[in-house]
């Protein structure tokens, strides 16, 4: 195992390959999300991650921007890869993050696999207005659980974790990492909605989501159109939210299948 630093980030590689992995993890989740993918792609996939700042349930308040974010990814990227491509691994707000970077720098990105979140635009339009309603009461309250700090923030991030039923070990979980929501609703000028691209990928793409979730985070017709692009492909499964954890088997397979066979390469 390999271990470096970028801007304070501790950043862990294993495996061996000529294609480097790099796996970004979202809420409220650590680097340890992807234990299990990398178990299973170690032996011929060289796999990279790190914990986003603040996720670590010990650090002190920080609110990165989205540029501050992004250039954090390319300076790992360059350490990685230099001049060279990464295939990204993504979930949740990885997902969010790794589809900005690929936008901006597609020339450093081989091929992407997205967990659970696609593009959203047009999504509210599909929504109920109870699943909209839902949507903003778990986001809002974790901002405000940002803003509040301490033990508070800590207990309404908890609880809307066991409702989210997130596989994280609640003891892990602080107010800390809820900046990327604090920074979507209330970023003020670094707003995250005033600076994000449409997501449109250039590369090969395998989207896996879970069916059984109290609203979808993509819409269907996004959907379709990635699995009609040369060498991407979509799958559902029969899981929530966190896919690799609840469906660890067939997604490693599937995962494992696709990068094999080449997924566009």
């Amino acid at each position: 195992m390999e271990q470096f630093q970028v801007d304070g980030v501790d950043v862990r590689v294993e495996g061996h390959g000529t294609e480097t992995l790099l796996m970004l993890h979202g809420w409220p989740d650590t680097l340890a999300l992807w234990d299990a993918q990398v178990e299973a792609l170690r032996d011929r996939f060289r796999c990279a991650r790190f914990t986003w700042p603040g996720f670590d349930g010990a650090s002190r308040r920080t609110q990165p921007t989205l540029q501050d974010t992004l250039a954090l990814v390319l300076k790992v990227v360059d350490r990685l890869c230099p001049g060279g491509q990464v295939t990204l691994v993504l979930h949740d707000w990885g997902c969010i993050f790794g589809y900005q970077f690929a936008m901006r720098h597609p020339d450093r990105v081989a091929r992407i696999v997205g967990v659970d979140i696609g593009d959203t635009r047009g999504l509210a339009r599909t929504l109920s207005p109870w699943q909209k309603s839902g949507v903003l009461a778990y986001q809002v309250a974790l901002a405000l659980a940002w803003k509040i700090g301490g033990g508070v923030g800590d207990a309404i991030t908890r609880r809307v974790a066991r409702w989210a039923r997130a596989p994280a070990d609640p003891a892990t979980l602080g107010w800390q990492m809820n900046w990327p929501y604090h920074l979507a609703w209330f970023g003020g000028k670094d707003a995250l909605p005033r600076h994000t691209l449409p997501f449109d990928p250039q590369c090969p793409m395998l989207f896996v989501h879970g069916k059984r979730k109290p609203f979808p985070f993509h819409t269907e017709a996004w959907a379709q159109a990635i699995a009609r692009r040369p060498g991407s492909r979509v799958e559902a499964f029969d899981t929530g939210h966190w896919v690799m954890v609840r469906g660890r088997e067939r997604f490693n397979q599937v995962l494992r299948q696709w990068l094999l066979a080449g997924g566009g390469h």
